[in-house]
């Protein structure tokens, strides 16, 4: 079962339509518990940092979250579930996210329109286990106004004002800036590959 943790604020219809037109079984969950019976584990996010990081923790998931990455459940993040990984976010400062990057989520430089929405393309930057079977050029659609710097688990980038990561993977724990349920079918064949994990 893919479990797509819903903290109130999360792009969670366009996600969860995604996975019904893949045939994948996945169900909405809100609490720990839920996550425990899940195989792989999603994670939507549109809003702001600090309001998700206080929805998990207040739900008492936050710790779950990061026990079950720890046992290897595949984990993906996406948007500001991506930027959950890392240690915290000017769109916040001062409160933490989950630590397992360590650099801070940045604001898009002043001199370029914010939000960043719409198509960029991908600049792959090694071999990605979630870009398997696609061409070498996959556009995708952003919509964000903060944005994950490049780590050494970075797998493709994307240029707007600044480069940052557009997609990274480290072992069982995927994000991605972009919106795969919005990218038409390459962002559906991402999904599928994460669900072939």
């Amino acid at each position: 079962m893919i479990a797509v943790y819903d903290y109130g604020a999360g792009n969670l219809q366009s996600v969860c339509n995604a996975l019904a037109r893949l045939g994948a079984h996945h169900r909405v969950v809100r609490d720990a518990e839920g996550l425990q019976a899940a195989e792989k584990i999603i994670l939507p996010g549109v809003g702001h940092f600090g309001h998700m990081m206080r929805a998990l923790s207040q739900a008492g998931v936050q710790a779950a979250l990061l026990e079950r990455i720890r046992a290897g459940i595949p984990f993906l993040g996406i948007c500001l579930g991506l930027h959950a990984l890392f240690a915290g976010s000017e769109e916040e400062p001062g409160t933490q996210g989950f630590g397992l990057f360590p650099e801070a989520v940045r604001r898009l430089p002043a001199g370029v329109r914010v939000p960043h929405m719409g198509w960029n393309v991908l600049e792959v930057q090694r071999p990605s286990r979630l870009l398997s079977g696609l061409p070498a050029q996959v556009f995708v659609y952003f919509a964000h106004s903060y944005y994950a710097p490049v780590t050494t688990a970075t797998t493709a980038v994307c240029h707007y004002g600044a480069t940052f990561t557009a997609l990274l993977e480290r072992d069982n724990v995927f994000g991605v800036q972009f919106h795969p349920e919005k990218s038409g079918p390459l962002g559906l064949r991402i999904l599928e590959n994460f669900l072939k994990l």
